[in-house]
């Protein structure tokens, strides 16, 4: 009798979307568009820098860290990645990136980001789009989960910066 393969998990693939009604997407992108400061805006980052290539090119590499409280004991870890800049495409407000070497468990990851006018003129949407292998430890709603509650809460920042900026 033949052994059974086992049957290659399924990529995982998502996206999130979140609106902002008073910010217009020309205001927002710029924002987006920087992506060695993803820091600014993701509360879960707390480092992120330029490590090779050319600002705002394709084959830009940024660090992203966050440091974690493993318990109350005040034992941290260090959560970081590489990751890639892929394309980017300032006309349709789109870059998509890719994780490349990390400590968090991904093994294939990437993702595209697009700010999207709203078709009244009122605002914009962003979308975070993703395809990523299965992550150890890891279930797809936990990933789904962490990346709409990201979108919520970079867009909230910027949307907060930005509206302080034209109350200044």
């Amino acid at each position: 009798m033949d052994e059974e393969i086992p049957k290659i998990s399924k990529r995982w693939e998502g996206k999130a979307t979140t609106q902002l009604e008073t910010i217009k997407a020309e205001d927002i992108w710029p924002l987006i568009e920087d992506f060695c400061n993803i820091h600014k805006w993701l509360p879960t980052i707390d480092t992120c820098h330029h490590v090779q290539g050319d600002h705002g090119q394709p084959g830009l590499v940024r660090y992203c860290a966050s440091t974690l409280d493993n318990d109350n004991n005040n034992n941290t870890a260090v959560k970081w990645c590489h990751e890639k800049l892929i394309s980017i495409d300032h006309a349709h407000r789109c870059l998509s990136y890719e994780i490349m070497e990390n400590n968090i468990g991904f093994t294939c990851y990437m993702a595209e980001l697009k700010v999207i006018e709203n078709i009244d003129d009122h605002g914009c949407k962003i979308e975070w789009s993703f395809v990523a292998d299965p992550v150890q430890g890891w279930r797809f709603e936990d990933l789904c989960g962490y990346v709409d509650s990201s979108l919520k809460a970079m867009a909230g920042k910027m949307e907060e910066a930005l509206q302080a900026a034209t109350n200044n």
